[in-house]
């Protein structure tokens, strides 16, 4: 099978002079505007297309007029980091803007709008507005998707709604679904699978849809074709839902409830969400487990392959410990 195509990437890369001091942090600030992560202290990458030729264009003139060095590049990566983990560091950087985003909806979300007076209704509907802008000007930087932003956008949704003295949307998909009626599919997931995907095909094969095939494809500007159900990506029919990660929403959808099957989504729900909600001891194992068979393969399907081993392992021991 040939090698896919080389990703192309912009770099810029820059020296700043010493004066004046804050131009360093204007510069990072310039930066993290237009979604660019760093690879090192100097080089910045973005996904080349001509929107982001421009932006380094400004900046780069913008470093020039202050008295330092800049050039921008247009680069394949051969060694060292792949595609994929460039991609990762995109989608990290999201996430953490997306989580503060969930974090600022939860705050807002404790104050009741029937219960608020005239002046702090109005204040809510400006902060609520704001998030929205917020989620609207991330969205534009979240070149490769990430869940997050569903989840954000539900939390965000949500207030809107109790803002205009109405209750929230029921979900145009089913409450719960029967695992016959989803028999023999092909289950779409993005690629670079980690803990919530590879955990989540798991749970799939072995519990959903034991004849299931698994697809991977590139997290934005999928659309599923007949007979396809898409997973832990943006708009599938599964995927982060409140706080649930897609593991959680799985097992809430399918109603499985076998023995120790609760104590694996408390796991994947700590090492993907990341906010010790439970608190699960196992979860640090798992997580260095699964961090090292990303490592050793490249393949998704290899990873999906190898998690059902260490998931089938875990399940085994959780439920010897439920029942003893």
């Amino acid at each position: 099978m040939p090698n896919p195509p080389l990703r192309p990437w912009l770099l810029l890369m820059h020296a700043l002079p010493t004066h004046p001091s804050h131009l360093r942090v204007k510069v990072w600030r310039r930066l993290a505007k237009i979604g660019a992560v760093g690879l090192k202290s100097s080089v910045y990458v973005l996904p080349r297309s001509d929107t982001a030729l421009e932006d380094m264009q400004w900046i780069r003139r913008e470093i020039l007029d202050s008295g330092g060095e800049a050039t921008i590049v247009e680069a394949s990566l051969l060694y060292g980091l792949s595609d994929a983990e460039v991609e990762e560091l995109f989608r990290k950087a999201r996430d953490a803007e997306y989580e503060q985003a969930i974090k600022e909806a939860r705050e807002l979300g404790k104050s009741r709008a029937r219960k608020l007076s005239p002046e702090k209704h109005a204040e809510l509907e400006a902060a609520v507005g704001k998030l929205e802008q917020r989620l609207e000007q991330i969205a534009t930087r979240d070149f490769f998707g990430t869940p997050k932003r569903e989840t954000a956008v539900q939390h965000v949704g949500a207030l809107r709604t109790r803002l205009q003295g109405g209750h929230e949307k029921t979900p145009e998909r089913p409450a719960h679904y029967d695992t016959a009626s989803v028999r023999g599919r092909t289950w779409v997931t993005r690629t670079g699978v980690k803990i919530d995907r590879i955990a989540s095909a798991w749970l799939i094969r072995r519990f959903i849809d034991p004849d299931a095939h698994f697809k991977f494809v590139p997290a934005k500007g999928y659309g599923p074709e007949p007979n396809e159900l898409r997973f832990d990506m943006f708009e599938a029919e599964f995927s982060h839902e409140g706080d649930d990660c897609t593991f959680e929403t799985l097992c809430r959808r399918f109603e499985l409830k076998q023995t120790g099957l609760r104590a694996v989504a408390e796991i994947v729900h700590d090492i993907d969400v990341k906010d010790e909600k439970f608190g699960r001891s196992e979860a640090a194992g798992i997580a260095m487990l699964i961090d090292g068979l990303v490592r050793v393969h490249e393949s998704d399907q290899a990873r999906v392959e190898r998690g059902l081993q260490v998931f089938d392992e875990a399940l085994a021991q959780l439920a010897r410990e439920k029942r003893s």
